[in-house]
């Protein structure tokens, strides 16, 4: 493959103006949450923190990436809490003066009036903290008080004028409370809310949700949220889930385009397409959730070399050993990085919840 915006060429994506890095520029964290895949489960390492140095070197290489492939950088910053980061505020000026929007993946604790004046200053486009469950559930898999207090910071976020966001990791653990989240966010006024699987980071670890038992999740998520939106609720529903396509189709909220061209990606997971995480020892990874995806290094190789080279094995399609087959391709693809973690490490396995 030699472009991403080569639309016509056989297996290439669609063309995507923007292209977001996932940059996590240090591991500094108030929380040790259960399913984190830095801290969490059987793993235990030592907080890394990228330089400032680094952070000025490793921006410059992503601008001049994307200016290579004639698209607009994101940053999606984060961590770790980026606003532990040291540094932070000088590395947010860089990305203002450079002109790069950039959201904000991170912890309420330490978000105040002031921080979100700066960060609206600075161009952030929104602020975005996770709700793992109801009050008990989610204090008992995140940190004690946690939840009243993000419930606090999105109404600081919405007083401030800095759009907030909440996304929830779902799992065996909180399934069942998921319906009652989507309505305690919708009262909280969150901007946008979504949720994603958890995904199996140790050995012999599942999401534990059988592929029936997810769609009637969908179902149930997909009638509260359509009762809320009748009732006129602000909060945009995001659906993160890829197997929301694959729902949607079978309610015929969503229809295979007339004019779809065979042999290009036009949705799903953004992997190979549109995306880069970044590690704060600059390591780069086609994704974070799938732990055996690191491609090489920010500060030692070249970005465009890595894109075209160890990046091209994640846009095989023709590899998905369930989705190849499926008239869904293009659009849906569940999610790799669950597959990966539910089997061994294999991208291109069968997602375990799909039911289809």
């Amino acid at each position: 493959m030699k472009s991403i915006l080569k639309k016509k060429e056989k297996n290439a994506p669609a063309f995507r103006p923007w292209f977001v890095f996932q940059w996590h520029i240090t591991d500094a964290c108030d929380q040790r949450c259960t399913h984190c895949y830095i801290y969490g489960e059987d793993r235990q390492k030592e907080p890394e923190t990228a330089s400032s140095a680094d952070l000025v070197r490793i921006l410059d290489k992503c601008l001049g990436f994307c200016d290579q492939l004639n698209v607009r950088p994101s940053f999606c910053v984060t961590g770790g809490d980026p606003l532990l980061h040291p540094d932070f505020w000088s590395f947010a000026s860089l990305l203002h003066e450079a002109g790069a929007p950039f959201h904000i993946m991170g912890n309420p604790f330490h978000l105040t009036a002031d921080v979100c004046k700066k960060l609206k200053k600075m161009g952030c486009k929104q602020y975005q903290m996770s709700v793992d469950g109801l009050e008990a559930t989610h204090d008992s898999l995140r940190k004690p008080g946690s939840y009243r207090e993000t419930l606090e910071k999105i109404a600081l976020l919405n007083r401030m004028g800095l759009p907030s966001a909440v996304m929830t990791t779902v799992s065996r653990a909180n399934m069942a409370e998921l319906p009652d989240v989507i309505r305690a966010m919708a009262a909280a006024e969150v901007g946008v809310y979504a949720f994603s699987r958890y995904c199996p980071t140790g050995p012999d670890k599942e999401v534990g949700i059988a592929p029936a038992e997810y769609r009637q999740l969908l179902a149930d998520c997909a009638s509260v949220i359509h009762g809320l939106l009748e009732d006129g609720c602000k909060t945009r529903f995001g659906k993160k889930d890829h197997l929301w396509t694959l729902y949607d189709y079978e309610q015929g909220r969503f229809k295979i385009p007339e004019d779809a061209e065979p042999g290009v990606i036009y949705g799903g997971c953004h992997c190979g397409i549109s995306h880069l995480t970044i590690l704060p020892n600059g390591d780069v990874y086609a994704c974070r959730r799938v732990l055996n995806s690191r491609i090489g290094n920010a500060l030692t190789d070249n970005l465009s070399e890595l894109w075209t080279g160890p990046m091209s094995k994640y846009r095989d399609y023709s590899r998905f050993e369930k989705c190849a087959s499926c008239e869904l391709m293009p659009w849906c693809r569940g999610c790799p990085a669950v597959a990966s973690g539910a089997q061994g490490g294999n991208f291109y396995a069968a997602d375990p919840q799909c039911w289809k």
